[in-house]
This record gives structure tokens, sequence and C-alpha cells, in this order.
């Protein structure tokens, strides 16, 4: 059985790590590359950095950045925000990053996927699908958020698979900063309609949280910002949590 991963998210806005709730009232959480070298430290297993404002102010994504933090850790380092062609990927890949994460450029250029995955290879490729409950309808939503589509998250994400992404980090706008725990009934249908890894975000409050995601939500892997950045939970300890739980984590 493939281990449970536990992935700390560096949402970035102005080159420094923020943390909103559902989305909007952004505070500050700290350095970038200060924090990704704690996380690298404590045993996370994999780091998310979104460069959140950088599709909104149409501009690339920070490369000095990723590169600055991709010096500090020695785990995969997913990076995203902003990417909307093979040579931004190119660009990133070269300064550090291991996969990108595309998300309001696929909505508008399905075909981005495809070309990505072919160039890169799909384990390269994480399609990052923010979604919101509208009427018992989960709705697709770009640009941090802003802009509801006319798009279904489940049919959205089986088109994802088929056009070539290696991974889904489904963010549950609605659950996103409450700290009430993951979308877990609709990330349970994501598992069964897919064959690739699903990466639960939106939620994370206290460590249950994350037993019952893998468990009732049967994600693959749990993606979480506030508890980590205000130090309210230390992955270290998270993981001694998880496995006395039964859940099978990389110590």
């Amino acid at each position: 059985m493939l281990a449970k991963r536990i992935i700390p998210c560096l949402d970035i806005k102005d080159g420094r790590t923020v943390k909103g709730v559902n989305f909007v009232d952004l505070r500050d959480a700290g350095d970038p590359v200060e924090l990704a070298e704690i996380y690298s430290r404590e045993g996370a297993d994999e780091l998310v950095f979104l460069d959140i404002s950088a599709t909104e102010q149409k501009r690339k994504t920070l490369a000095d950045l990723v590169y600055r933090v991709a010096e500090k850790v020695n785990i995969p380092f997913t990076v995203g925000g902003g990417i909307s062609s093979v040579e931004d990927v190119d660009i990133l890949l070269q300064n550090g990053a291991d996969k990108v994460s595309i998300n309001s450029s696929a909505v508008k250029n399905p075909q981005l996927i495809n070309d990505l995955s072919a160039k890169f290879g799909s384990q390269c490729i994480v399609v990052a699908i923010d979604a919101k409950k509208i009427d018992e309808k989960w709705v697709v939503h770009l640009v941090g958020g802003k802009i509801p589509t006319e798009l279904d998250l489940f049919e959205w994400a089986k088109e994802v698979e088929q056009r070539g992404a290696g991974e889904i980090l489904f963010t549950s706008m609605d659950n996103d900063g409450t700290k009430d725990g993951f979308a877990n009934v609709a990330l349970a249908k994501l598992s069964e309609d897919l064959n690739i890894p699903i990466i639960a975000s939106g939620g994370a409050g206290n460590m249950q949280h994350f037993t019952d995601t893998f468990i009732e939500g049967k994600a693959d892997a749990a993606l979480a910002a506030s508890v980590f950045h205000f130090k309210e939970i230390t992955i270290t300890d998270l993981k001694e949590n998880l496995k006395d739980n039964g859940i099978h984590v990389r110590l």
C-alpha cells in the first residue's frame, strides 16, 4: 500500500506566505523560504507553492523565489500560479520545481493538459480544481476562486484525467480556512471515479481531520496551510498520530 502523504502549502502573495478563510481575508503567515526549510526538516512528504495572485495579475510565477525555496528543500516540490504554456513549465523546472500545478489555464485551454503531459510526463502535471457547492452541485471556480464556471467538479476531474494529468489537487472553497474538516464526501466520490491520486485541500483544523480524509475521503494526500504555518500542528506529531490511527505514512 502506498503511504499517505502530508503536504504543506505555501500560498504566495507579494513574495510572502499568506492564508485566508474561504479564499479571502488574507493574513501574513511568514517567509516562504524559511517555512519551506522547516517543513522539509520536519518530514513533509512534498511541498506545494502557489503564487495565488499571478493569474489575476496576468503575470508569471515568481521563478526567482521558486529557486530560493528549491535550494532549501529535499522533497518533491510542486509550483503553481500563472502557468499557461510549455515554456512557463520549462522555466519553473529549471528553477527547481519537480511538478507544476495548473488551474485556470487548464479550464481556459484544456489542450494545455495534453501538451504538458506529452512534453514532461503525466507524473509532472497536477491539475488543481477549486470548487464550491451551489444548489447541490460542485461548481468549478477560476482565478483564485473569484470566477464561477459552468463546469461540474466530477465531470471536469474525469476529463482532466483523460487528458493526461497525473494528480488532482481538489480544494473545497466551502471548507477552506474554516478548520472544520475536509470535504470528504466529494473526495470519496473523486477517488471512486478516478484512477489518479487525489490530494485533499481545504478545512484541516486538527489531527483527526487528516485521519478522516484518508479513511472517509479516501484521499491519497492531504494538503494544509494555516495549521502548519501558525504552529498549531507539527508534521512530526501529525505523522505519529496518523500511524497510531493505522494510517500508513513515512516517518
